[in-house]
Parts: structure tokens; C-alpha cells; sequence
């Protein structure tokens, strides 16, 4: 088994139906494997579908039946601030949503599924 960590860029490919989204939907899809979502990733969502003016509340179901919901505890947000920290001194604007996606995935051993180009140098990241 599989397990990844969905972050919002793949998520909304996926809900968008894009190319990329149908990609990470046969991993989503797949029963072989395991699908995490952090509870960040549900706050950058809401922002770019109320942008989009595109209803959220379907999107958010779909994300919590088709994922586990990984949540935020102080040993997670002191792991992930000195992960911030040591990634911004190379990559200026890594952002601190990113540091949890990162230090989830690799606590948890996850693979990240993602199109953000700020992972393309962690073992851990899939780009779509």
C-alpha cells in the first residue's frame, strides 16, 4: 500500500477535472492505496474555490470521504516551523503551509502528490 498526502494544488486539479486532476485521481481512486489530507490544505482551498467563486461545500465533502483529515497538534507546529525556517534560507517564498505538508510527509512516510514546483526537490513529491 501507498499512502500520500493530497495537498491543495492536486486537490483542485482533481475537483477541477484537468488533466492532472484525472492523474491524481487514479491514485486518489485507487483502493491500493492510502490518501491523507492536512487540515491546512482545507483553509487554501476554500480561499482559491471563493476566489473562483466556485461552491466549496461539496468540495469539502469529497476531500473528507475520499482522505484522512491530518490535523495540527504543538509538536507538529514546532517541527514545522524549523523546517520553515531551514527551507526559506534556499527557497524565499516556501511557504509555511508547504513546512507542514513536508514534515507530515515525512513523519508519516507519505509521498506528496502535488503540482507546486516548490517540492520538486524533495524525494518525497510526486509533480503532476
Amino acid at each position: 500500500m501507498t499512502k500520500f498526502i493530497v495537498d491543495s494544488f492536486a486537490w483542485i486539479e482533481y475537483l477541477l477535472g484537468t488533466e492532472r486532476g484525472n492523474y491524481v485521481k487514479k491514485i486518489i481512486e485507487d483502493k491500493n492505496n492510502e490518501i491523507f489530507t492536512h487540515i491546512l490544505s482545507i483553509s487554501e482551498l476554500v480561499s482559491r474555490f471563493s476566489r473562483l467563486d466556485i461552491r466549496y461545500s461539496e468540495t469539502i465533502n469529497n476531500i473528507l470521504s475520499n482522505s484522512t483529515i491530518i490535523n495540527i497538534n504543538i509538536n507538529l507546529c514546532i517541527k514545522a516551523g524549523e523546517v520553515h525556517a531551514q527551507i526559506r534560507k534556499k527557497l524565499r517564498d516556501f511557504g509555511l503551509v508547504d513546512a507542514f505538508i513536508l514534515t507530515v510527509a515525512k513523519d508519516m512516510k507519505l509521498k506528496i502528490l502535488t503540482g507546486d514546483q516548490h517540492f520538486k526537490n524533495f524525494k518525497e513529491a510526486i509533480i503532476i
